[in-house]
């Protein structure tokens, strides 16, 4: 059952925390839950404890905390805070898209329009990729989607941002409809007319907030380290046709998210395995680990518990396959 009032949040909330506590692998993204159900209750200086909690213990996204944490202390009154967090996460120039978009749409939601399609702008220019037809991860196209709701409320002519969103965006209505801000007197309007055409835009837009739910963790790929590799072949030999040497390994991983990325597959990611973890989760599923058909079940639980590194690497970051070179120079040839 869907929590729906305040006590229904709480008790989500506590549930969540029990499960951080048996589970400290996933105590992260359990926090970060947790803390979004608190808000939702309506206790926030609660909240604020779970999200310090996390950031005391060097969370994995620490930009991303603290832009939720600014955008939940700006909620009950603590705005010259939040905005000095916002202002540290902004200089910071995260490399994560989920960061910068709670920072600006929490500047948007407290009318801060202009300062919000700054951040959106820089945003953008952070983490768009370099090539024209490199695929935009998909957190970076939910950012240029949101840059574009406040530039058409700002009535901002359209850039080359507004465009690339508009070819990006999947849904049957226009983004500049979508985004009109004489929407909101529609609403009101007692022609049928435009009631209609009204209701047609709202179900355009929860089909699109439908499909970003269905989607929550990115269509992950799974990535043995060397050493990692060597044990678990080392344990289970039968798995030695699936990764033939750890350097085939890595070109397919590659090879498979070019592949899905040319099929029009947004959200990808790459998740980083480890035997003790493998061993566990095929534990877990009452199944051995020599089982090949359980590599890609363990790879969507890794997407799943927040384990995905988003594929491609931004623009100048170092190769997913951890030899330290840059991408382009690396498995991005």
């Amino acid at each position: 059952m869907r929590p729906d009032t305040p006590a229904d949040h709480t008790t989500e909330a506590e549930r969540l925390l029990r499960t951080a506590a048996q589970y400290p692998e996933d105590h992260e993204p359990l926090l970060l839950q947790a803390a979004a159900h608190l808000e939702l209750a309506g206790d926030r200086p609660r909240a604020t404890t779970l999200y310090d909690e996390l950031l005391a213990a060097s969370p994995d996204d620490p930009h991303l905390v603290k832009a939720l944490k600014a955008a939940n202390l700006w909620e009950y009154g603590h705005e010259a805070e939040a905005r000095a967090i916002i202002e540290g996460v902004v200089a910071a120039e995260p490399q994560d898209a989920r960061a910068w978009e709670v920072v600006a749409e929490t500047l948007e939601s407290h009318d801060e329009l202009e300062r919000a399609e700054e951040v959106f702008t820089r945003a953008a220019t952070l983490l768009l990729p370099a090539g024209p037809d490199e695929p935009v991860p998909y957190a970076t196209q939910s950012l240029l989607a949101s840059r574009h709701r406040v530039r058409r409320m700002l009535a901002l002519p359209h850039d080359e941002g507004d465009a690339q969103a508009d070819r990006l965006h999947q849904g049957e209505v226009a983004l500049d409809e979508l985004h009109d801000p004489k929407r909101l007197w529609a609403l009101g309007s007692s022609d049928p007319g435009e009631l209609k055409a009204e209701i047609a835009r709202l179900r355009s837009e929860l089909g699109t907030y439908r499909t970003a739910l269905s989607r929550p963790f990115p269509v992950a790929v799974l990535h043995w380290p060397a050493e990692e590799l060597a044990e678990l072949l080392a344990a289970y030999p039968e798995l030695e046709s699936e990764y033939p040497t750890h350097e085939a390994h890595l070109t397919d991983i590659e090879a498979s998210l070019r592949e899905l990325a040319a099929a029009g597959t947004p959200n990808l990611g790459i998740v980083t395995a480890t035997v003790p973890s493998y061993e566990a989760f095929a534990a877990s599923e009452s199944t051995s680990p020599s089982h090949p058909d359980l590599l890609p079940q363990y790879a969507t639980t890794l997407a799943a518990r927040a384990r995905a590194t988003p594929w491609p690497p931004p623009r100048g970051a170092s190769c997913w396959c951890g030899s330290g070179r840059g991408y382009g120079g690396c498995h991005g040839v």
